[in-house]
């Protein structure tokens, strides 16, 4: 009994080959991804956890070598009592909790009455609401702005920035869960006689916990690094901690000196690294509840 071989033809040929590149590519990915994650993520933070813990002498050209010794805490006690880090912490709680509260509060009332109306007016109002996500501020206009109120260089004008820079972000995040919550739950507080404001207390905001808590560490982020609108608009009246970290090394008094450079920036995170890790669940939950609804 004869067989006859097949030849494979070109069409099949060609779909093999294309089958083969991305089998490699699939077996390729995860290992580009952890490669990418260490090269964009872990190697900068290494090279700032190990020279904040290293003398002078040794971070004069910071690298990814371990110190000698450790000098953690004499960097952090250094940088604690000459870089007035106890008045910047202070200005950045003073900024940032009203600000955060504010947009938080004045965000969610603004999403839910944007998600309940379905009016073409009331889509061109979201629309302009959450332009402001891609549209930067102007600064100049900004502080001209503030200057004719009188609020420039005042901590009352900077928490008004905020919020209003970053109240685009909470109306995006907000609108879309509201969306999701069943008008029956509205309705049935407006039958036993609960006004507007006490529907949205009682009814709204608890389902909202986990999408604000999402919103509320982003912009908690954003508030805790700016130093780029805080220099034009409290610089040199109110101290935060990255306008202070800007200030300290550009007069000279870490110049040269990464080790308390990096210990500075080390504390300055601190805070905001042990909010996440106590919030990580609520994070999480926030953003995949929306995913998922």
């Amino acid at each position: 009994m004869s067989t006859t071989a097949v030849t494979p033809t070109p069409a099949r040929t060609r779909r093999r080959s294309v089958a083969d590149r991305h089998g490699v590519w699939r077996r390729l990915q995860p290992v580009v991804a952890v490669a990418a994650v260490v090269v964009l993520v872990a190697a900068p933070l290494w090279v700032v956890l190990v020279t904040a813990g290293k003398t002078q002498a040794e971070a004069l050209n910071p690298n990814l070598a371990l110190p000698t010794t450790w000098h953690y805490l004499e960097n952090f006690t250094e940088v604690w009592q000459q870089g007035r880090v106890p008045a910047a912490l202070g200005g950045s709680l003073l900024v940032m909790v009203p600000a955060v509260l504010g947009v938080l509060a004045l965000g969610s009332l603004a999403s839910w009455i944007l998600a309940r109306r379905s009016t073409r007016p009331f889509a061109v109002l979201y629309a302009l609401a959450i332009s402001g996500i891609v549209l930067p501020p102007a600064v100049v206009t900004i502080v001209l702005v503030l200057r004719q109120l009188g609020l420039a260089g005042t901590a009352v004008g900077m928490i008004g920035v905020y919020m209003g820079m970053y109240m685009s972000t909470v109306i995006f995040f907000v609108t879309g869960f509201v969306r999701t919550i069943p008008h029956e739950l509205e309705e049935a507080a407006r039958v036993d006689g609960a006004g507007p404001l006490r529907v949205f207390r009682t009814i709204i905001l608890p389902l909202l916990v986990p999408v604000l808590s999402t919103a509320t560490i982003l912009i908690c982020l954003y508030v805790w690094n700016d130093v780029f609108y805080a220099f034009f608009v409290v610089g040199g009246r109110l101290d935060t901690l990255p306008l202070n970290l800007f200030q300290v090394a550009s007069a000279g008094l870490y110049l040269d000196n990464w080790h308390l450079i990096f210990a500075y920036v080390v504390l300055m995170s601190l805070p905001l690294l042990v909010v996440f890790i106590v919030a990580q669940r609520r994070i999480i939950s926030g953003i995949t509840s929306g995913a998922v609804k």
